[in-house]
């Protein structure tokens, strides 16, 4: 069974930067469309980034420029690099794939909030 684990957040000031990786198990890794998904206190859990098997990015609008997902398929690890950081980005990030088949199981994510 497919396991996925993100690690990275943390507390930081507004204007700040983290990254945040995801590494999976199973060897569907390589051909899955994988995105970043965060849920702030109180609201659904949206996606924020996906990058194609072959690297290429989409980002939802409110962090175009500001964060730059990656991956690198030799290791299974998705990552997501956000900078300029704001209170607004403070929630839990997970990874996930985006398959018509549903989702992996969902690892347990990672708090980023971003706070002065």
């Amino acid at each position: 069974q497919v396991q996925l684990v993100e690690s990275g957040g943390g507390l930081v000031q507004p204007g700040g930067s983290l990254r945040l990786s995801c590494t999976a198990s199973g060897s569907i890794f390589s051909i899955a469309v994988m995105g970043w998904y965060r849920q702030a206190p109180g609201n659904q859990r949206e996606l924020v980034a996906s990058i194609t098997s072959y690297g290429s990015p989409v980002y939802e609008d409110s962090v175009k420029g500001r964060f730059t997902i990656s991956r690198d398929n030799s290791m299974r690890t998705v990552s997501l690099q956000m900078n300029s950081l704001e209170p607004e980005d403070t929630a839990v990030y997970y990874c996930n794939r985006i398959s018509a088949m549903g989702f992996l199981p969902w690892g347990p994510g990672t708090q980023v909030t971003v706070s002065s």
